[in-house]
């Protein structure tokens, strides 16, 4: 099944329609500064998910480092929520590893303006 991820907007209870997100691929250099490459951006769906299915499917997923970049603040100003400037959360951003690219990795979002959790779904 490759990379999934999903988001839930914990203020309002409801999945994050409209939330953008964009993928990278991360790696560090050899004088330890890190590079990332982007694989792809999406807007989520209503359901809080990418629209075209995983974000990687398992061909696509290598071992390595990801790193996923939630638009928090945009997302939650296009809701109408009147947030400082600046936001106490602009983006977040999700680094994980992929030890085993034949499994299935789900990294979901559980986010309001003032927090996130995330975890390893199945």
């Amino acid at each position: 099944m490759g990379l999934s991820t999903h988001v839930l907007d914990t203020m309002h209870g409801c999945p994050a329609g409209g939330m953008a997100v964009a993928l990278y691929r991360t790696q560090s250099t050899a004088g330890g500064a890190e590079h990332a490459d982007l694989v792809l951006r999406c807007t989520l769906n209503a359901d809080g998910r990418n629209p075209n299915g995983p974000l990687l499917d398992n061909a696509s997923l290598q071992v390595g480092t990801y790193r996923l970049v939630f638009e928090v603040s945009a997302y939650f100003a296009a809701k109408g929520v009147a947030l400082p400037e600046p936001p106490f959360l602009g983006r977040v951003s999700v680094d994980f590893g992929i030890a085993n690219p034949q499994q299935h990795y789900h990294v979901p979002l559980l986010v309001s303006p003032w927090s996130y959790s995330t975890y390893r779904g199945s």
